[in-house]
């Protein structure tokens, strides 16, 4: 699952490109300074309930939308490659799991 203040990120960049605003005007729209949008667009701030409000009407949607995942083959691609990873982990960790058991069984045999 992508994390909120990532899928904030995206959002923010998506809908500002789709509405053809620079982060300039949309700091502008929005009251807020240009580096705070950046900032937020990068995933290093996460804005108050307001500042939400105020980013949300200046692309003349509702704020929760900033929040939804939409279901693109780019999110399908990134959830698998994601648990293909965790996946991968987990065998590793139970191949070396096994291993430490074995090398500790043959230990004790061979005492």
């Amino acid at each position: 699952m992508s994390n909120i203040r990532t899928v904030l990120a995206n959002n923010l960049k998506s809908n500002r490109q789709k509405n053809q605003f620079s982060q300039a005007k949309l700091a502008e729209k929005a009251g807020i300074s240009t580096q705070y949008i950046a900032m937020i667009e990068l995933s290093r701030q996460f804005p108050t309930p307001e500042v939400l409000e105020r980013i949300a009407s200046a692309f003349g949607i509702l704020s929760h939308e900033l929040f939804m995942v939409s279901k693109t083959p780019e999110n399908a691609l990134e959830r698998l490659h994601k648990d293909i990873i965790k996946e991968v982990r987990e065998v590793i960790v139970e191949i070396l799991e096994n291993a430490l058991i074995d090398k500790h069984k043959n230990k004790i045999n061979d005492k």
